[in-house]
């Protein structure tokens, strides 16, 4: 009997069922386990991993080295520089030649559309490590981490502040409207995500009973939040858009204020991030922001980044966890006869 996972591909978070999901984020937890114990787990022994990056990385490339590592696989990275993806061969024909030389292939870049046609000629498990529409690996390693702190996801309230229409906004919202997870984006309307994004979740939360909220409002966005949740207010090839998000975003800052106005400050409350962070002046685009605006902290206050209740180190580490499972699961042989 052949493993529901095995042979598919990972390109958005809308493609797997709500037990998928909820298999692949508790397989994470048992990989983490193993890990700690130094308990070997080679299920991908002898396979070879192709790593594509368009854009640049910290902890999905090290997520997805150490994770194929760990498996027993090789990983290959091949930069910006290395591929030359519809430039001066296309798509079809990279992944033709990739597919016959590689067990599974990650790729973070710009387009989904790229992604998706890796996977349609390919041949192998594609794995999507980030476009501009989605970040489903990221997604495992956030609904993990919420998962461990509260021991289940069942009426879980979860409020993503700041740019609502960014990939990480519509992963958070379709996902968890998928998991049954309560999702309220808590944004400026002009930062809205789109109609199509929100219909599409509401299809999902219909079935699982999930509660979804897209407001302006952050009291009323915020009120009963278990997880604070905030990317950074400008993505990777906006930058020439600081001076407009700052003054747009500028009230939608994760701080103490807004933590005490969740009324989950003394109980049931984590914060989390998929970093890079601007909590302070120790980067170029801190400084920089500093001197054009005057301001030291963006999206979360450095008082928020370190208290008790950030767990965005932990959600880091679990990129690896995570992709280390859905690597296993979709080129491991494993036996999973359902999910």
């Amino acid at each position: 009997m052949t493993s529901v996972f095995q042979g598919r591909s990972l390109l958005a978070e809308k493609d797997f069922k709500r037990e998928e999901l909820e298999y692949l984020i508790d397989f994470s937890i048992h990989l983490k386990d193993l890990k700690k114990q130094n308990i070997p787990h080679r299920y991908l022994e002898g396979k070879n991993i192709a790593l594509l990056f368009e854009k640049a990385s910290t902890r999905t490339r090290a997520a997805f080295t150490t994770a194929s590592i760990d498996l027993g696989a090789h990983p290959e990275f091949l930069g910006a520089n290395d591929i030359q993806l519809g430039k001066k061969e296309s798509v079809e024909d990279t992944a033709k030649v990739l597919g016959r030389m590689f067990d599974g292939i990650e790729f973070r870049g710009f387009s989904q559309e790229v992604v998706e046609d890796l996977a349609k000629y390919s041949g192998v498990p594609i794995w999507n490590g980030l476009t501009d529409e989605w970040h489903p690996t990221q997604m495992i390693a956030d609904f993990m981490t919420i998962k461990e702190n509260f021991k289940t996801l069942e009426n879980i309230t979860l409020v993503y502040v700041g740019d609502g229409r960014n990939n990480m906004a519509n992963s958070l919202l379709v996902t968890g409207a998928i998991l049954g997870v309560n999702v309220r984006i808590c944004a400026p309307k002009e930062l809205h995500p789109e109609k199509s994004v929100v219909d599409y979740a509401e299809q999902f939360a219909s079935k699982s009973g999930s509660k979804l909220l897209i407001t302006d409002d952050i009291a009323e966005g915020v009120k009963g939040a278990n997880v604070l949740y905030t990317d950074v207010w400008v993505s990777m090839g906006e930058e020439d858009k600081f001076e407009e998000r700052v003054s747009m975003l500028k009230d939608y800052q994760i701080n103490m204020d807004m933590v005490k106005a969740t009324g989950n400050a003394d109980g049931d409350l984590i914060v989390l991030h998929c970093l890079p962070a601007f909590h302070d002046t120790n980067t170029t685009y801190g400084k920089m922001i500093k001197e054009k605006f005057g301001i030291e902290e963006m999206e979360i206050t450095d008082e928020v980044f370190r208290s008790k209740y950030g767990r965005q180190f932990e959600e880091a580490e679990n990129r690896m966890h995570s992709i280390k499972a859905i690597m296993a699961a979709t080129l491991g042989n494993l036996f999973i006869p359902k999910a």
